[in-house]
């Protein structure tokens, strides 16, 4: 009678997850595969609890091993400005072209949803990426990979602090294609007196063939 009893509970418990899983994928499919909406809240809290569930334990109380330094800020300040910033712009803010049109959209990483993390949550992300987003790994099994990840967590936590002068040098270290650079090159010559500069003949006067 028991068995009877554990089976009907059983069977009711896989009803009921089957219910659910059925209705979850009208929703998703309901919502097309477009990216340029933006995720609900009730979506938004069962993601990132699926995310922090799914993120085994020992790895979210690991204690970052590299200790907080100048020098480390800048090495990691570096790293973000040329690999992190075309999608969480320099300050984190994730108000880029590209963190924009991502689903989800780049969280703002100065905010509470993600200064709450532990450093192993955010160095397990950092190396290993979350799926269905456009998180990607960037961890590569090496002690290298780990120690610049665990320098990108120290950098996450100065961002709600970061001076003028550290986003003006991030500027000038994140990636450009040649044209921008040609662009920059040619006005650092034209401001230094040495980019030649064609004559323009005064409004209204032309010059005979």
């Amino acid at each position: 009678m028991q068995a009877v009893r554990v089976l009907r509970l059983v069977w009711h418990g896989l009803a009921l997850v089957g219910v659910a899983a059925i209705g979850g994928g009208a929703w998703f499919a309901s919502q097309g595969v477009s990216s340029t909406a933006t995720p609900g809240a009730l979506e938004t809290r069962v993601a990132r609890t699926a995310r922090h569930l799914l993120i085994p334990a020992v790895a979210r109380h690991r204690a970052n091993p590299v200790s907080e330094s100048p020098l480390v800020l800048e090495v990691a300040r570096a790293h973000w400005a040329d690999h992190c910033a075309s999608c969480h712009a320099n300050d984190g803010s994730g108000q880029t072209a590209m963190g924009q049109r991502l689903y989800p959209k780049a969280p703002d990483m100065r905010l509470p949803a993600t200064q709450a993390l532990s450093d192993g949550e955010l160095f397990h992300i950092i190396e290993h990426g979350v799926k269905l987003t456009g998180m990607p790994a960037w961890g590569t099994g090496t002690p290298g990979s780990e120690q610049e990840s665990w320098e990108l967590v120290r950098f996450i936590r100065h961002l709600p602090s970061l001076s003028e002068d550290e986003l003006a040098e991030m500027d000038e270290l994140n990636p450009r294609s040649r044209a921008e650079w040609q662009e920059l090159e040619d006005e650092r010559r034209f401001l230094s007196g040495t980019l030649d500069v064609p004559d323009v003949p005064p409004h209204g006067v032309r010059h005979r063939p």
